[in-house]
């Protein structure tokens, strides 16, 4: 059996992985998924680094899986523990140098996201409402919940953080990308995956949170990369 390191994204916290923990432990799977300090406007990539390592302790046979943002963090991660397989879920990838708050416009995010509201018959100058883009295949309970217990804030600060390293750490990483996915379109995530990892991105169903509305079906692949190794 294996440790999954759960990495939340922007303006979450450890809850978005509840139903995916929940399936890996009953499965008898150590799971850790830390909360990262997202409203703390005097935490960067370095505090969220170190907010991830402190609760892996000296946990071993480590499975990073980053969702979103956390794309910036987990590399890191990987610097300064063991990690046996990293798996990015419709993350950002950094370049080296680049903050959070660059990869938008380097990386034709907002293009792409057009392109595909277009495509789709959405306005794509409409205001930002996050059950269009991100809840739009999340159960009515789950979304319940969610709105329930509040919260989705997130400091501006890590966003201003350049990525601190020189390449992409020497650990095997899969990309899995979630082919209906709103805020990061599917094409645009295979050519980033392409082009700043060398990697051809591997696909599932659904929006950009899966672990709310496929949890099963993200378990499973999960479960495959762990058998294989990546």
């Amino acid at each position: 059996m294996a440790t999954y390191v759960l990495v939340h994204g922007a303006g979450s916290d450890s809850w978005y992985w509840h139903l995916v923990t929940a399936e890996l432990v009953g499965r008898g799977h150590d799971v850790v998924a830390p909360d990262l300090p997202v409203a703390d406007e005097s935490a960067g990539l370095a505090e969220y680094t170190e907010a991830v390592v402190r609760v892996i302790g000296d946990r071993e046979d480590l499975i990073v899986v980053a969702q979103s943002m956390a794309g910036f963090t987990a590399p890191l991660v990987c610097e300064r523990v063991p990690v046996t397989l990293l798996v990015l879920l419709a993350a950002m990838v950094p370049a080296p140098g680049e903050s959070p708050g660059q990869w938008w416009g380097a990386t034709g995010h907002e293009q792409a996201r057009r392109e595909l509201d277009e495509r789709e018959g959405r306005d794509p100058d409409a205001p930002f409402d996050p059950e269009v883009t991100f809840l739009h295949d999340v159960p009515q309970d789950v979304r319940e919940q969610l709105f329930a217990r509040g919260g989705g804030v997130q400091a501006d600060r890590p966003f201003a953080d350049p990525w601190p390293l020189a390449e992409w750490p020497d650990v095997p990483t899969r990309f899995l990308l979630c082919q209906d996915d709103r805020f990061f379109p599917s094409g645009f995530q295979r050519r980033i995956a392409e082009e700043r990892l060398g990697i051809t991105a591997d696909e599932m169903p659904g929006g950009h949170l899966p672990a709310l509305a496929r949890p099963l079906d993200l378990v499973e692949r999960l479960e495959e990369y762990r058998r294989g190794r990546g």
